[in-house]
């Protein structure tokens, strides 16, 4: 007998019955996101039909070329949680400042951080693209706007997940009780589940590095990289070199076949590019909770206290024995 496909509402709904969100708060919070993911797919399809590629002519807070995908996305994200009643706050790679939600119970306690459209240098070229989000309470009484309260570690996290667009639009999330995959389906417009409770391997044959920086690295991380291309069958080498230019797409990849994604600090620059809150922190909650590692060659992400909203790290994630092996390169 055919099985019933299970959809990402059925599924909410069977972890709200099965833990204590008897409120049905993270099930609004994830039926948003959808949405949001959604709607961004729909725009993503039909882009080079319409006026919405190339460069607004601003900058972001980074100081990096604002795509107008860039800004749409971050509308949509916006748009989907403006009279929220559950999240309060919303935390953008492309807003300087918090968005406080001003809905009319005002009462939401939670703070959504988010990358709106991860991977802006593939929007002309029709190559994969990602948002990344992650979940947050705020504590008691708590404004929601100011930066302190909102300095929040990667274990305080209670979910996180991306949305990935590419031959099929792809939403991955964890709330600390595994990780699940929901792939969705256009005719129904509904997103199915389609792995449940995703494992890494523990040690994986793909690498992805963008090594046109090399010369800006560490020695160890110089001599890591010729540890792994070298011929050694004992030991599964040489890896694959892989690399898309998206940080989603790279880390499913990492994420379904095992291996590690690499994005490391430079000797000038070792504050790293990644930004904790909305790329690093979750991305390694979700790799973390499928037996994986996230790391800055030297420390967990998870246990970063981050001094600023839009802090960056270098990044080293993905399978347990291969992060464990660059950071004893790094570290020697």
């Amino acid at each position: 007998m055919m099985h019933a496909p299970r959809s990402l509402t059925t599924h909410l709904l069977q972890e709200q019955l099965s833990t204590t969100d008897t409120t049905g708060e993270f099930f609004h919070i994830m039926t948003q996101v959808a949405l949001a993911g959604k709607m961004i797919a729909r725009d993503l399809k039909y882009g080079g039909l319409s006026d919405v590629l190339g460069s607004t002519g601003k900058t972001n807070v980074q100081g990096e070329e604002v795509q107008k995908l860039d800004e749409r996305a971050n509308e949509i994200f916006v748009s989907v949680f403006r009279e929220s009643c559950v999240v309060r706050t919303l935390v953008s790679e492309e807003m300087a400042s918090p968005y406080v939600v001003q809905s009319a119970e005002h009462s939401g306690r939670y703070v959504l951080y988010f990358d709106p459209l991860d991977g802006s240098s593939n929007i002309d070229v029709d190559a994969s693209l990602g948002s990344v989000f992650s979940i947050h309470r705020l504590q008691e009484n708590s404004s929601g706007d100011r930066d302190q309260e909102l300095l929040k570690t990667g274990e305080d996290q209670v979910g996180a997940g991306y949305v990935l667009y590419g031959s099929s639009t792809v939403l991955v999330w964890t709330n600390g009780h595994g990780v699940h995959v929901f792939t969705l389906d256009p005719e129904l417009g509904e997103f199915i589940l389609t792995r449940e409770n995703v494992r890494m391997p523990a040690r994986g044959k793909i690498y992805c590095v963008n090594e046109g920086n090399r010369q800006k690295w560490s020695q160890g991380v110089q001599r890591y990289l010729d540890h792994i291309k070298e011929s050694d069958s004992a030991s599964g080498r040489p890896y694959t070199g892989r690399y898309s230019g998206c940080l989603a797409a790279d880390v499913h990849r990492i994420l379904l076949k095992g291996g590690i994604y690499l994005y490391p600090g430079e000797v000038k620059k070792p504050e790293g590019k990644l930004r904790l809150l909305y790329e690093a922190a979750p991305l390694t909650f979700i790799v973390e909770q499928a037996g994986g590692l996230g790391s800055t060659g030297v420390e967990p992400i998870r246990a970063i206290q981050p001094k600023i909203l839009h802090q960056r790290v270098p990044l080293f994630i993905g399978s347990r024995e291969d992060v464990e092996q660059v950071q004893g390169f790094i570290r020697a």
